[in-house]
């Protein structure tokens, strides 16, 4: 199996998608909002979204869970939120042993400016190399800084050249933040030659707020979302899941999602 034939299990066949984030338990407490994965999974599956972002134990523990949508395992990690010193990620999972869980693309972190960079690229690099050598497509989360903040981290110049270096170090998929202006964020899908999906927010997120970005980076040449917070922490993460697919795949407009999602609460 190659990787367009892959590639194809996480787009749909408008070459959107809808990525459910669920791999944030490797460095973050998720609980209580993500208790019972299972349930979110089977939910947002049966909803409409097209692939999950996933973490090793995940992808093994509730595959029936999936519907046949996309994987896509997080590769990197070996940190958490309880550190006390800064350290640079690490790969914990190589491609050949993701494949072996049923990966049909791995994602990895890419921080240019990092104090971690040398480190963190080299080793995106080489994971792509590797995982390009079994046929496995590679998502780079290219992060100016990664998460180590700064007033000119995410500005939209720093965001595409972190993009634009990700895709030629071999990245895929771009995984990145959004812009800001649909302005900024056609710049950034222009000047990277393979698609783009945006993250969906370390915080929560208003749903008109967060429906209206989706929609301006979409209009913007956006390839779709990979959503995580904002869709396994609210009420109905189904439901959200199932609105937020007819703004991606139907071309809703944001009070059109709105609608459903509230129609379909009732």
């Amino acid at each position: 199996m190659g990787i367009t034939h892959r590639l194809n299990r996480i787009f749909a066949s408008d070459r959107r998608t809808l990525i459910i984030a669920m791999d944030h338990g490797i460095n973050f407490n998720v609980l209580p909002a993500m208790k019972d994965p299972g349930r979110i999974i089977n939910e947002c599956a049966a909803a409409g979204a097209d692939a999950f972002l996933t973490s090793p134990g995940l992808a093994e523990r509730f595959a029936d869970k999936f519907r046949g949508k996309g994987i896509i395992m997080r590769v990197d990690g070996g940190i958490s939120m309880m550190a006390r010193e800064p350290k640079a990620l690490q790969t914990v999972i190589d491609p050949g042993q993701a494949l072996f869980l049923g990966a049909d693309a791995i994602i990895t972190m890419s921080f240019p400016g990092s104090k971690f960079e040398g480190e963190i690229l080299a080793a995106a690099a080489r994971t792509i190399r590797d995982a390009h050598s079994r046929g496995l497509p590679v998502i780079a989360e290219a992060l100016p800084r990664g998460f180590e903040g700064g007033d000119d981290a995410r500005t939209p110049q720093n965001l595409i050249f972190a993009c634009r270096q990700a895709a030629e170090m071999g990245a895929d998929i771009i995984k990145t933040e959004y812009t800001g202006s649909i302005e900024t964020m056609r710049e950034l899908a222009e000047s990277v030659y393979v698609p783009v999906v945006i993250l969906g927010g370390s915080k929560k997120v208003p749903e008109r707020e967060l429906l209206q970005e989706i929609r301006c980076a979409l209009d913007a040449g956006a390839a779709g979302i990979a959503m995580g917070r904002n869709i396994w922490g609210h009420a109905n993460p189904g439901r959200y899941t199932a609105a937020i697919a007819r703004l991606i795949h139907a071309n809703a407009s944001v009070d059109a999602a709105l609608e459903e999602l509230n129609s379909i609460v009732k």
